[in-house]
């Protein structure tokens, strides 16, 4: 499927040729049938002669109703540029020209309509004016057709080119990131709340969970409609209705956004490239009331033009856009930009980053992921897509990272890990980030929680504290000397006891453990403090201690003041 634009002046006869094409008429108002002229976008579809669809997207021709046309033309494929032979080219076909190609538009073919009004001589120097007004377009090259809506002259004809342009453009692509710019929002009889619009990006699929932008709410697709016809999936690049549920038809609006949820990132500050017309007979700069058209969507913006001052006409330069809400943009998005007070199209250009990051004095944007990562130096994978749209596999953990911002983590890493000494880094004091980069690092490895060095040796084999603690089992001698870092893992290993600050062999619980059982054994109703530090031989200091742990490992239990037998005496 493909979607073509009408494009050109008031009364061209740009319905007429899509009534003729498709036997619909796109002007769907009593207004626009009274007057005989587009107010708003009109909607048709027609199958070609080698069967390809295409859908039509007719719109205004009037100045007035510029900003129709603009919300019309941001997603379809190719344009039919409409050029009457009885005018010619007129200020606003000069206009639609440039939106086009401002908003990268490279497909399309021209209608001179009204052809049987004229006569040939009068036909050639219109076409000989055309192909002088559109050199330098997208449409220089394009084919010029001569033809009359109301006679049917040259109907076949242009048929067979937009046959042949289908057949040149590009289809559009899925890359399972759907988007839809509203276009039109309304409640049907039966059904609720419906909208419609050109999908890009993906497809959507029936009971499709979707986000709508700005007013950030969670919708349901009912049922899914394209060309008429009801469909359980709607591929991209087709023109589609969407019935909603979430949502009422008044909370809808034309440039509001259908997503799928946590594929996009919302932004309301964005930098783009501006390319300024060169009809413009102005400088731009911050001071204006600028007004950006982005999809489907009309909305007052905030400019600064990064480095200089001012763009001057013709030249292209970068910018920074305040949005008034966030709306799921992307790099290579494209926008047009007009002055509200002046009422005139300055130029357009394409977004460049949607979450820039430097200040405005020192951004210096493009389209490169790779600028992307360098300027935030660690980025999720996963935002990283939402960010530039492109899929990077992660380089660090689900990180994609700058390769000299990984190589300075690295070297910190390495020297933390040394500075450890033996016992090596506990990785309790690192974060994500650092812990993903061990993985990555030569000559370390983890053990019992700890970055240590790969020598295949255990650093607290041989301590000698523990042989000290066994060789004095209940006067043992204090750990002075002894790494506060090695006395923790000697402890969480088990080869050291601690409690209350004094260390014992975990030789002395057990003989101590021993002890206790022989006194109980004689006397079986409990035994003193007194007692046990007398059998033990050693001082109430250590004694005390260890009793605690034979009470907090079920060896004995306190009974006022004495000591009975616990649970786990004699295990």
């Amino acid at each position: 499927m493909h979607v073509i634009a009408t494009a050109g002046h008031v009364d061209h006869g740009k319905s007429s040729l899509v009534l003729a094409l498709t036997g619909t008429d796109p002007d769907r108002w009593a207004e626009e049938k009274a007057r005989g002229l587009t107010i708003d976008l009109g909607f048709a579809s027609t199958t070609l002669p080698s069967g390809a669809a295409v859908s039509f997207v007719d719109v205004p021709g009037h100045v007035r109703f510029l900003k129709n046309m603009l919300a019309g033309v941001g997603a379809v494929d190719a344009c039919l540029f409409v050029v009457a032979a009885t005018e010619a080219w007129k200020p606003q076909s000069e206009e639609h020209l440039r939106i086009l190609d401002l908003l990268g538009q490279r497909h399309g073919l021209v209608a001179l309509t009204k052809a049987a009004l004229v006569d040939e001589d009068h036909l050639e120097l219109a076409r000989l004016e055309v192909a002088d007004r559109v050199a330098g377009s997208f449409l220089e090259h394009a084919e010029v057709v001569a033809v009359d809506a109301l006679n049917g002259t040259g109907l076949d004809e242009l048929r067979a080119a937009l046959d042949r342009l289908v057949a040149d453009t590009p289809t559009a692509a899925d890359r399972g990131r759907p988007r839809l710019w509203i276009d039109r929002a309304f409640a049907a009889r039966g059904a609720g709340t419906v909208v419609t619009g050109t999908l890009t990006g993906g497809a959507l699929d029936v009971d499709d969970e979707l986000w709508l932008a700005p007013q950030r709410r969670a919708v349901r697709v009912r049922s899914l409609q394209s060309h008429h016809d009801t469909r359980p999936r709607v591929g991209p690049g087709n023109r589609v209705a969407v019935n909603l549920v979430g949502v009422t038809h008044d909370e809808v609006a034309r440039g509001d956004v259908l997503v799928r949820p946590g594929q996009w990132h919302e932004t309301a500050i964005l930098d783009a490239s501006l390319t300024v017309l060169p009809s413009v007979d102005h400088t731009v700069s911050r001071r204006g009331a600028w007004v950006a058209y982005l999809g489907s969507r009309e909305v007052p913006v905030r400019l600064r033009v990064l480095g200089p001052a001012a763009l001057e006409p013709a030249q292209t330069g970068a910018v920074r856009l305040h949005l008034p809400v966030p709306l799921p943009l992307l790099p290579g998005d494209h926008f047009v930009l007009r002055e509200a007070g002046r009422g005139e199209t300055v130029g357009g250009g394409e977004v460049l980053d949607v979450a820039p990051v430097r200040a405005a004095s020192r951004a210096r944007p493009d389209r490169s992921v790779e600028r992307v990562v360098a300027e935030r130096g660690w980025v999720d994978a996963d935002e990283l897509e939402r960010l530039t749209g492109a899929r990077l596999d992660p380089t660090v953990g689900s990180w994609v990272v700058d390769p000299v911002v990984a190589g300075a983590a690295r070297e910190e890493l390495s020297r933390r890990v040394a500075e450890a000494g033996p016992l090596g880094l506990d990785l309790a004091t690192l974060d994500g980030r650092q812990r993903a980069l061990l993985d990555s690092l030569e000559g370390v490895e983890i053990d019992a929680g700890r970055a240590v060095p790969a020598t295949g040796r255990d650093p607290l084999e041989d301590h000698p504290y523990p042989a000290a603690l066994a060789a004095a089992l209940f006067a043992p001698p204090p750990p002075e000397g002894v790494d506060r870092g090695e006395l923790r893992e000697l402890v969480r290993r088990g080869r050291v006891v601690e409690e209350a600050g004094i260390c014992f062999a975990p030789e002395a619980v057990e003989a101590a453990a021993r002890i206790v059982a022989g006194l109980l054994e004689e006397r079986p109703d409990g035994v003193t403090v007194a007692e046990i530090r007398e059998a033990l031989g050693t001082t109430r200091k250590y004694a005390l201690p260890l009793l605690a742990v034979l009470d907090a490992t079920g060896r004995t239990r306190r009974r006022g003041d004495l000591r009975i037998a616990g649970p786990r005496l004699g295990g």
